[in-house]
């Protein structure tokens, strides 16, 4: 799950960050009254999506008066906001942030992520703040630098103070750095993150250090301890087709392709874009339907698929072992019939009752493509795709 900017500062702040003052608004009314309570002589008004690159994007503009606010609101409310992490469909841009002017001498960057390898929490920083942390991998690698924390010990001062000398804080502002890099690390902590993101983490020109940004992902496992954190939730920035996947217990992501694919496992499911994939087909989602799919829930899995305006073929692959195939025959007959399906459908099913699955989707009298191994499966929906 993941959040908006102004959110991750209120969680920030929470920890003892420092975040420049600001109001969120809905309305370009908003933004301006916003401007004026904060005062000052400068304001930047921010896009609210859920997507970095924003201000490449033309979603970040720094007003110096009243006026301009209110001109830069209403380019950017409204707006189909399109960066490197949207897509080139974009995202809608139906939340602003006015925030306070900052003074910034440096810009940094640091974060927190989990590392399955060491099984830890790791600080990630760096000096080349402001840019996107892979092109920074990819062409400078030796400028990040990394800790593994100990979970019993917690980021220590001494971690905390070496890694801020690294990417260039002052000698001056170093005990700052570390009250800012110790809260980011509680917070990751508490909040059982995915991911804690300050980019850019700046060096003001009196020496403070303060959190211009902040992205934040959470564990979606561990949400039903955080019913703050959900209440965060905006499902204007998430999939339609995903909110009501998961209405059923349905895992499904959306992608590109013309593909539809029910899958039990998310090992198999991934295995099975692979084949499609080499065969030259397109997967248009990811779906796992689990091991305890019902009717219901393959025929809710079909409805979904079929909102896809672009899908030619659905590919159902299931391994039957705590899931019986015989049930899963019962859903995609059932499915097949409530939804009149229209497009090819394939089905390859092995494990419990195999025989039995088979036999009631031979005798079903429906137009389903039976196969019996994965490369069969996949050549056959992948040219029903291809109307072949």
């Amino acid at each position: 799950m993941k959040i908006h900017e102004y959110q991750g500062k209120e969680i920030l702040r929470k920890y003892g960050v420092t975040v420049p003052r600001g109001i969120p608004c809905m309305s370009v009314d908003e933004a301006v009254k916003a401007a004026e309570t904060l005062g000052g002589p400068v304001w930047v008004v921010k896009a609210q999506i859920h997507a970095g690159g924003r201000g490449k994007g033309g979603g970040v503009k720094v007003a110096k008066s009243l006026e301009q606010v209110k001109e830069y609101a209403n380019q950017i409310m409204g707006m189909q906001l399109i960066t490197h992490q949207t897509g080139p469909e974009g995202q809608k841009v139906r939340r602003l942030l006015v925030e306070e002017g900052a003074d910034i001498k440096k810009e940094l960057y640091v974060s927190m992520v989990t590392d399955r390898v060491s099984q830890r929490v790791v600080l990630m920083a760096s000096s080349e703040g402001g840019m996107d942390i892979e092109e920074v991998a990819e062409k400078h690698p030796e400028l990040i630098y990394k800790i593994a924390i100990d979970p019993e010990v917690g980021l220590t001062d001494a971690e905390a103070d070496d890694i801020s000398a690294k990417i260039g804080v002052p000698a001056g502002s170093i005990a700052d750095a570390r009250v800012q890099l110790k809260g980011l690390y509680q917070a990751y902590w508490d909040t059982d993150c995915s991911l804690a993101e300050i980019n850019p983490l700046i060096i003001t020109g009196s020496g403070k250090v303060i959190a211009l940004d902040a992205k934040f992902n959470f564990d979606a496992n561990a949400l039903f301890r955080h019913p703050e954190i959900v209440a965060y939730r905006d499902l204007d920035e998430e999939d339609p087709a995903e909110i009501e996947a998961s209405k059923f217990d349905l895992a499904y992501i959306s992608l590109d392709g013309n593909i539809g694919c029910l899958v039990n496992g998310a090992g198999l499911a991934m295995a099975t874009m692979d084949t499609i994939k080499l065969f030259d087909g397109e997967p248009a989602n990811f779906l796992d339907v689990g091991g305890g799919a019902t009717a219901e829930k393959v025929t809710e899995a079909f409805k979904i698929m079929l909102k896809n305006p672009g899908l030619k073929a659905i590919l159902v692959n299931i391994f039957g072992g705590i899931m019986r195939c015989d049930v899963i025959a019962e859903g995609v007959i059932t499915a097949s019939r409530a939804v009149h399906l229209t497009v090819p459908l394939v089905v390859r099913m092995k494990g419990t009752n195999e025989d039995i699955g088979k036999k009631m989707l031979a005798d079903s009298g429906l137009p389903i493509i039976a196969a019996d191994t994965m490369e069969d499966a996949a050549q056959k929906v992948v040219a029903a795709a291809n109307g072949q």
